[in-house]
């Protein structure tokens, strides 16, 4: 199957065609199906809205780069798509794009004995994202996060 290692080695390879694109990668996310992998791309513009035209020619340019580096060993299915609404938040950077949207945040250890909070995203830094909740600001480290998404 994919490796973690692998899913890094995938998310760096195709690192230049979404630049050339100016695209981001949301998420890379790898799944088994029956015998072949699933491998699911998200991806997104900066300023954001990706069409299916440019999913399409996206689509085809990594499955080029897989085929001609010989990426992946086992027989698998390739599907780019736009985050969709309820897009996951994974990097400061994703989190800063949506300052003043309410976003959902499900932790790996608890804060203040909630392993959920909804909240406001309100600031960023390299280390944790602080939502206003309750009408306060609660700080959530990002280790602590195992998954964020916007509310819709």
């Amino acid at each position: 199957m994919i490796s973690e290692a692998l899913i890094k080695e995938l998310s760096g390879s195709f690192a230049g065609i979404f630049q050339s694109n100016n695209l981001e990668l949301v998420d890379l996310i790898c799944r088994p199906e029956g015998r072949r992998v699933v491998l699911t791309v998200l991806a997104d513009k900066p300023q954001g809205g990706i069409n299916l035209q440019e999913c399409a020619v996206l689509c085809r340019q990594l499955k080029n780069l897989i085929e001609e580096r010989n990426l992946i060993s086992v027989d698998y299915l390739l599907e780019v798509s736009s985050p969709g609404l309820d897009r996951p938040l994974k990097q400061p950077k994703d989190f800063a794009r949506f300052i003043d949207k309410e976003a959902v945040f499900f932790l790996k250890d608890l804060i203040e004995g909630k392993c959920q909070w909804q909240g406001i995203i309100k600031q960023v830094d390299e280390t944790a994202v602080f939502i206003q909740v309750e009408g306060r600001l609660l700080e959530i480290p990002l280790i602590k996060i195992n998954k964020a998404q916007l509310v819709i």
